[in-house]
């Protein structure tokens, strides 16, 4: 859920849970008091109560007028018997009222003593109209909130008599139910603030705080610690956010292993390379020097072998050189428009040379037209076709090795092939063999030496040239590189 959401959410929560939850409890208070009263002679469904207080004031005093009126038919006598009247008196003292007997101008009896006279001066007076009513006259004070219903009647003695029940003129449930309203909203105002923080806590804080723990743990260097993208909007963009930061440093971390144990797996590689020929010179530098070269013979040997030693020492650095400039995406490339059947028929006529020499024998194909063109640095091209036609020479098992190049027309595109009668690859090492420091020969027979290397500048110089190269093979038959290169068109 989006904040902006939450924070809507939130906000008309405030004010509508609030006021929902206080009328609900105003009306189930309201109606638990309402059935509370029927003690005081009030009907349940009676909620005037609720607004009009002399509604109440009369509900508490009808019954005492009905008692009075039927003792005054009886016996008018008994408004002069203290202990009659007290029990009145006790029938409605605990509601907020009292009565008072008044003979002539004289104040016959008080249910509360101290406030009767301080209401007696301002009761009404007799009226002779009220002795045969049945409803008692009512008046209202309203700056003592007091309400007087009155009865008169003739003490046998014929003296002038009053009946007066005083009574506070306020909701019998007024105070109960301001008390427990007050309590109420309390209460739903805390359960609101729980709520909400809750809710928020869960719905933010939480999120947050997990997301606070990821953080220390990608700063302690644990790149393993994943969050899951369950929520929406700015926490769940949040989360997705930083699960694409750690897998990228996760990323770049292994991407830096593997290149520090490449450069290891480097060093390592032409260290031992390089201690091969280097053996072998300083071996035959010391037979020279020992008198063991001692016909021109033995001489022109040894100094064409350390020669040949150094050359390969020589292409090694070379390698390694290139490989400084593939690992940086610097190698320099100045490239040229080079006429196919020209620049690799130089190619096989140099390299021919040296495989005569050899005992392997080479056969070339052009099968492209005299006046194809490709875009091409010459040096680096030349390096691709080399460390090819090496890599032929240095698996050749065959005790007469034949490698074939061959030039073929694909249309926008030319495809060299360069095909040997090696010892070939096995089909598990063929998807690797373009890797880095990958050689089939895990054993690093010194004989064949090589650095894991050249066939992984080979693809970065054809992919730099923007086209690819693959491999096909059969074990004890040979090996044939592919590479295509496209043509130079003129627009």
């Amino acid at each position: 859920m989006k904040l902006k959401t939450r924070l809507l959410i939130t906000f008309f929560t405030i004010i509508l849970l609030p006021c929902l939850l206080a009328s609900t409890a105003f009306l189930v208070i309201g109606n638990y008091l309402t059935y509370s009263q029927e003690e005081y002679g009030i009907s349940h469904d009676d909620l005037n109560v609720w607004i009009d207080p002399t509604v109440a004031s009369r509900a508490i005093s009808d019954e005492v007028f009905y008692e009075v009126n039927e003792r005054l038919k009886q016996n008018p006598a008994a408004m002069e018997d203290t202990a009659i009247l007290q029990k009145i008196n006790e029938q409605i003292a605990g509601r907020s009222s009292y009565i008072i007997i008044r003979k002539q101008e004289e104040m016959l009896f008080a249910g509360n003593q101290a406030a009767g006279e301080h209401i007696f001066d301002k009761l009404p007076e007799f009226a002779e109209e009220n002795i045969d009513s049945q409803m008692a006259r009512s008046v209202y004070y309203d700056d003592m909130k007091k309400l007087v219903r009155q009865k008169d009647f003739y003490f046998p003695d014929g003296s002038e008599g009053s009946f007066f029940i005083v009574t506070r003129a306020n909701p019998i449930i007024s105070r109960t139910l301001f008390i427990d309203m007050a309590v109420a909203i309390m209460v739903i105002l805390i359960f609101t603030s729980i709520f909400l923080t809750l809710w928020i806590s869960r719905g933010v804080f939480e999120p947050i705080n997990k997301l606070n723990i990821a953080m220390q743990n990608i700063a302690e260097g644990n790149l393993e610690y994943m969050l899951s993208a369950k929520n929406d909007g700015e926490i769940g963009e949040l989360y997705r956010n930083y699960e694409d930061m750690r897998l990228r440093l996760k990323e770049s971390a292994d991407e830096k292993i593997f290149a520090e144990k490449q450069n290891k797996e480097l060093v390592s590689n032409i260290s031992h390379d390089l201690k091969t020929p280097i053996t072998a010179i300083k071996g035959y530098v010391e037979g020279i020097m020992d008198g063991v070269a001692d016909t021109p013979e033995k001489m022109d040997k040894y100094i064409r072998t350390i020669y040949n030693k150094a050359n390969d020492m020589d292409r090694l650095i070379n390698e390694l050189t290139v490989y400084s400039g593939i690992d940086s995406n610097r190698i320099p490339y100045h490239f040229h428009k080079l006429n196919v059947s020209e620049y690799f028929g130089d190619c096989v006529e140099e390299v021919g040379l040296d495989l005569d020499s050899r005992g392997i024998s080479l056969d070339y194909s052009n099968l492209v037209s005299p006046d194809t063109v490709i875009i091409a640095d010459p040096e680096q091209m030349k390096r691709v076709v080399n460390n090819i036609i090496g890599n032929s020479v240095k698996y050749m098992d065959k005790p007469k090795g034949e490698i074939d190049i061959r030039i073929l027309d694909e249309l926008d595109s030319i495809r060299v092939e360069i095909e040997d009668n090696g010892k070939g690859i096995a089909a598990k090492d063929l998807p690797n063999i373009f890797e880095r420091f990958y050689r089939t020969d895990a054993s690093r027979n010194s004989a064949q030496g090589g650095s894991g290397i050249g066939l992984s500048i080979v693809k970065k110089i054809v992919e730099d040239h923007g086209g690819y190269i693959w491999a096909t093979s059969k074990e004890g038959e040979g090996t044939c590189m592919h590479f295509v290169i496209r043509k130079y068109q003129v627009m």
